[in-house]
């Protein structure tokens, strides 16, 4: 445990509290959870953006909007087309198995495997989901924890997604707070100083990196 907590505390005390998702709600977390794939969080804001001023943030509003109006809202966030019907798929599950409220009583596994089946969820979005609109102690695996931990010499990067989740998860302390706070973390540091190519001089983990250039 020490070696990840250890690279979460410095992460922290660089760059605090991150306040993540950004949302006004648990369905926007989903609709933004979904939107993000494949593009970058400044463009599923314009995304959302055109969501709410069209009046159409909404499961009902999605899944009843034409294909091609729903696209349209969405043309910010890249794939539009694609992103339109995951969208429409995952809010015509949401509806169908009693909104968001019949889905916090379930348990965590079971949400999951049932958020995995839905048309266009794979694992990274269905965690997000899961950690950010329900507050389970799921850890979030994406590109960036890939480069910054295969980097710092912790793992090769080439795991399957779950080996590497477990890894987060029976290694930490099972707290989705802790979770919330890391991987928004690793996505500012990675955003910030591990980028393709790293800014080493000005990283605060440089001192335990196998790969820094010092």
């Amino acid at each position: 445990m020490s070696k990840l907590f250890d690279i979460y505390q410095v992460l922290f005390r660089r760059y605090g509290k991150q306040n993540w998702w950004p949302a006004d709600s648990a369905f926007e977390i989903m609709v933004g959870a979904v939107l993000t794939q494949n593009t970058s969080w400044i463009n599923v804001e314009k995304a959302i953006d055109n969501l709410k001023q069209a009046d159409a943030l909404s499961a009902e509003a999605i899944v009843n909007a034409s294909a091609k109006r729903l696209a349209d809202l969405l043309r910010p966030s890249g794939y539009f087309n694609v992103k339109a019907r995951r969208l429409q798929a995952y809010c015509q599950w949401l509806l169908a198995e009693g909104g968001e409220a019949e889905l916090a009583r379930r348990d965590t596994d079971t949400l999951r495997r049932q958020l995995l089946n839905v048309h266009g969820i794979g694992p990274e979005t269905a965690d997000d989901i899961l950690l950010y609109a329900f507050g389970r102690p799921v850890f979030v695996i994406d590109a960036y924890t890939r480069r910054l931990f295969s980097r710092l010499g912790v793992i090769d990067g080439s795991e399957p997604y779950e080996t590497l989740r477990g890894l987060f998860e029976n290694t930490l302390a099972s707290d989705p707070q802790l979770f919330n706070e890391y991987h928004a973390l690793i996505v500012i540091h990675a955003k910030d100083c591990c980028r393709p190519k790293p800014r080493c001089e000005q990283c605060c983990l440089a001192g335990q990196c196998a790969s820094a250039s010092h």
